[in-house]
């Protein structure tokens, strides 16, 4: 057969074989639209159960319902493995349920994903804090002050601030929880209530001269704030401040705050015990002054008797001959002549004071006051 006569024959498949490619090409793209249809489909029926599980979750979860939470976030990683914010909930839930352990894991795998994630950080932090770990702590809760939040951050991260603050005075570090809130009052704005709870911090942290500051910011924005009269009564007295104190305290009890009560008495008691006083008339003063003289007496006496705490024989035979060879001396004609004499009273009574104090009986009223006064004329 001539080559001419094969080419005739092979004609009609030839003219078939585009069609058949067409077909074969249609029918895979048809396959192909129908696998990946199918796969949308089954993708999309994956996420509905995983958002359903989540919902749950959130549910149980919200209502504290801790260890129903955990079943229901497993079962939606089921569904989403890598779904961070279901991972996320599931170390939520886990700490809840004091699962701590498990907690830390998942959230350390998320914070390598998200380190500027403040909820994370957060969460690490308290683990951490929980467990004694005060460096990484620390470090983890300043992560989330400055990270990323997805919504409120400025409220959010004042949260993270004040919850640092806590812990830091939890574990007595007064001196950086007073350096965080120094930060922190720098940025509060006008708001009372605020700077009344920044001033009962600043006094944890023993500073009581910003927490004085605070409470008079306080009261400027609401004179009738009985938290912050208590407060900055509370400061000034700490600072010495004792009339300024009494004013404060008398304001707060007379609002209704009776806890401060003691502290307004023993104000009071302060300032009448003073011989110092300015603008104290001089027979004022002399009485005074007899009335210390007799109470750091009675203060010897006290710890001469049996029973009380030990005071050094030698410290108190040396006050006791001091005390009874001046006794003589102090009336009231005495003082009112010999003004030096008030000096000399009355460093005698704060050294009795000061070195009874602690060691023998319990002090009295009076003593606690003398001995404060004598504090705050250290030196005299």
């Amino acid at each position: 057969m001539s080559t001419a006569q094969k080419r005739l024959d092979l004609q009609p498949y030839l003219r078939r074989e585009p069609v058949v490619l067409a077909l074969l090409m249609g029918l895979a793209i048809v396959l192909f639209a129908a696998v990946a249809g199918l796969s949308r489909l089954y993708y999309r029926q994956q996420e509905a159960l995983a958002e359903r599980w989540s919902v749950r979750g959130a549910d149980d979860l919200n209502a504290g319902r801790f260890s129903a939470a955990v079943v229901d976030f497993r079962t939606s990683l089921l569904y989403s493995r890598d779904n961070y914010e279901y991972q996320l909930k599931l170390a939520e839930a886990l700490v809840g349920e004091n699962r701590t352990d498990e907690a830390y894991g998942y959230l350390r795998n998320l914070w390598d994903r998200q380190p500027e994630n403040g909820f994370v950080n957060l969460e690490l932090a308290r683990i951490d804090a929980s467990r004694g770990q005060t460096e990484n702590a620390l470090r983890y809760y300043h992560n989330a002050i400055y990270a990323i939040w997805p919504a409120g951050q400025n409220t959010e991260r004042r949260k993270t601030n004040l919850e640092l603050i806590h812990y830091l005075l939890r574990i007595g570090d007064t001196a950086q929880a007073d350096s965080e809130l120094i930060a922190l009052a720098a940025n509060l704005g006008n708001n009372p209530a605020e700077r009344t709870r920044a001033g009962q911090l600043f006094l944890q942290a023993q500073d009581s001269q910003r927490a004085r500051e605070q409470f008079r910011l306080a009261l400027q924005g609401n004179r009738h704030d009985v938290a912050a009269m208590a407060g900055a009564g509370n400061a000034a007295f700490q600072l010495g401040r004792y009339s300024e104190a009494e004013r404060y305290l008398r304001d707060a009890a007379e609002a209704g705050n009776h806890s401060v009560e003691p502290q307004l008495k023993m104000a009071e008691l302060v300032l009448n015990l003073d011989p110092f006083r300015p603008v104290l008339k001089a027979a004022d003063r002399d009485r005074i002054v007899m009335h210390g003289f007799a109470a750091a007496g009675s203060r010897l006496q006290a710890c001469a008797a049996p029973g009380s705490f030990s005071v050094p024989a030698d410290e108190l035979t040396k006050f006791d001959q001091a005390w009874t060879k001046l006794k003589p001396r102090i009336t009231e004609r005495n003082l009112r002549r010999n003004p030096d004499l008030v000096n000399s009273a009355m460093s005698l009574v704060f050294s009795i004071e000061r070195e009874t104090s602690g060691m023998c009986g319990g002090m009295s009223d009076t003593d606690n006051a003398l001995l404060l006064i004598a504090n705050q004329h250290e030196g005299l």
